[in-house]
């Protein structure tokens, strides 16, 4: 990378990527996250990302795929350049949180599903998988207006 990070920014990438992975992220993909958000650039190539974290070509690339599916990154393409610059998409945290809420939608319409095709038998989970539904829309609901109240306030 043209611009060398500092202690202090590696410090802080080591220190985000352990969080990101209690959260389920895999070292490498939790560190290139961390990368595109702690480094003064905002697009970095694959080259640059493999070469700041010391990752072999394989473990940059399931990370960078990984997060993309996730969709915790993004990247674009410049005319007459074939590389691809990638940006975490941290900075649009209140589209990926409206997202996430939403996909549990489908989440709970399943549940819905399989608590009316459950027996009476048991009668205490059903009640329990009932509340956990009722939880579900809302905490979407609740979680929703937060977000777009938020700078209201």
């Amino acid at each position: 990378m043209k611009d060398k990070l500092t202690n202090k920014q590696k410090e802080l990438i080591e220190s985000f990527g352990v969080i990101q992975e209690g959260m389920g992220l895999s070292p490498a993909a939790a560190r290139v996250d961390a990368l595109l958000t702690v480094a003064d650039r905002i697009e970095l190539t694959f080259d640059e990302i493999r070469e700041s974290l010391s990752l072999s070509k394989s473990a940059t690339s399931n990370a960078i795929n990984n997060l993309l599916m996730l969709k915790r990154i993004g990247y674009k393409t410049k005319p007459g350049d074939r590389k691809r610059y990638f940006h975490s998409k941290l900075g649009q945290w209140r589209n990926s949180f409206k997202e996430s809420m939403e996909g549990l939608t489908t989440y709970n319409t399943v549940i819905k599903e399989i608590l009316e095709n459950r027996t009476d038998h048991t009668k205490e989970f059903n009640q329990q998988l009932k509340d956990f539904t009722e939880f579900i829309e809302y905490y979407q609901k609740e979680s929703i207006d937060i977000i777009e109240n938020w700078k209201k306030a």
